[in-house]
This record gives C-alpha cells, structure tokens and sequence, in this order.
C-alpha cells in the first residue's frame, strides 16, 4: 500500500535587500517593515487548509531560520531543523550586487544553470543538493507533513525538477514571500503538485503548467523510480 508524504514549501520573509534590488545569496538582511504581514499570510492559509505539521525544516541563513521559528512557535513545535542544502544559491563574489548590475556585465546570469558564480556555485549545484535533501526527507518521513522555509531559487529548482521542467527555461519565475508550494511523494517521487498561495510564475496563467500537477503512480513499484518525472499536469 502506497504511503505519502506531504512537504509543503514556503519561502521566508521578506527583507530590505529583497526590496533593495540587490541580490543576497548567502548573505543576510534586516526584515522588510512588510515581513510580518507576509508569514501571517502564511500562517493563515495554512491553517485555512488545516495543515498540522509534523516537523519544520529551513536553510541555515538567518532569514529562513527566524520565519521557520514564527511558524515552529505559533505551533508549539519546539525544534526548528535547518540545513545548508537548503541555502539560497551561493553568488560568491557577486553577494550584495545590484540585480541589473549583474543582468548587465553577467551575461550568463539566470540563463545558463551550469555557470558558475566568481568564489560561489550553479543553479544546478544549487539544484542538485536541495532536492536530494527533499528526496531523502520523503523517503524517510514517508508519511508526515513537512514545512520547508527556503528561497526562491531553491524553489524554482525544486519545482523545475519534480515537475520534469526543463530548468534553463524557469530560473527567472516569479516566486511571492506568500508562496505556498504542496509537494505530495510516494517514496522519492513526486506525485501531486499545488500552489496554495498566492501563485507563482510557474502556473499555467503566468505561462507555466496547470495545477495541481498530478502524476498517476499504478504501483509501489513506479513510486521508487528515479526522480526524474516527466510532465503530466492537469488542469484546475
């Protein structure tokens, strides 16, 4: 009998350099006067579709960290478990540099997700470590009920991946601080897709694919197939 576990991924609050233009990496920033505004958006909705998490997960930078523990505390959830594989794309030397600075004198920047950033990494790499840490968390939580507090790049890999989505093509998707992205899995694969947030940009209306994103599993032999799934959405 086929067993799920649901991961359900939020990204974390919004900062002065989010609102600045600049871009962050592994660098951190005080809270935007909109943050709160923002998790309790969350909160909300989370509640509205009556979510009881087993546990909380976040990146090891600060700004995921503290938004992890608003929702740990407004739970009564006592340990918040971080992880660098969950860290936002490590841009290196380019930490703190104005997005169009970068669109301008980096012309490989969000195009090629192979190039790797002065002293930093790839999106790929970025890509590579943060699923793999959400494939072994759904093999061995088979069936709880995650929250995962990550970054916008963290989540355009997740999605790019999950969905089969071919990667080059979705590094510049919008993702909101009121994000709320349900991935469902059987063993390591991903089964079911939704946004229960505001919608990102990978959603049919933003040019994207429709959701939820179903993918029919016959067996618990599929469920522990490869990662890599083709696309299979429906439509809402």
């Amino acid at each position: 009998m086929l067993r799920f576990m649901r991961a359900i991924v939020v990204r974390h609050y919004k900062t002065v350099l989010n609102s600045s233009g600049k871009i962050m990496g592994w660098k951190d920033a005080p809270r935007h006067k909109e943050w709160l505004a923002d998790v309790a958006f969350v909160d909300e909705r989370l509640r509205k579709h009556g979510i009881r998490l087993d546990a909380i997960y976040s990146s090891d930078l600060e700004r995921a960290r503290q938004t992890a523990m608003y929702y740990a505390r407004s739970r009564g959830i006592p340990i918040v478990h971080d992880s660098s594989a969950l860290n936002e794309l490590d841009y290196g030397l380019l930490s703190r540099k104005s997005k169009k600075w970068v669109e301008k004198h980096v012309p490989e920047h969000k195009k090629d997700p192979d190039f790797v950033y002065p002293e930093g990494e790839s999106f790929r790499q970025m890509q590579q470590r943060s699923v793999a840490f959400l494939a072994a968390l759904a093999a061995s939580r088979p069936v709880d009920t995650i929250l995962l507090v990550v970054h916008a790049g963290v989540i355009r890999g997740l999605i790019s991946h999950f969905l089969g989505l071919k990667y080059a093509d979705h590094l510049k998707r919008k993702i909101s601080h009121r994000y709320i992205g349900e991935f469902v899995f059987a063993g390591r694969n991903c089964v079911h897709y939704d946004e229960l947030g505001k919608l990102s940009g990978f959603v049919r209306e933003q040019g994207g694919v429709d959701i939820p994103w179903e993918l029919s599993v016959p067996s618990q032999g599929a469920a522990a197939r490869s990662t890599a799934l083709p696309v299979g959405g429906v439509g809402k």
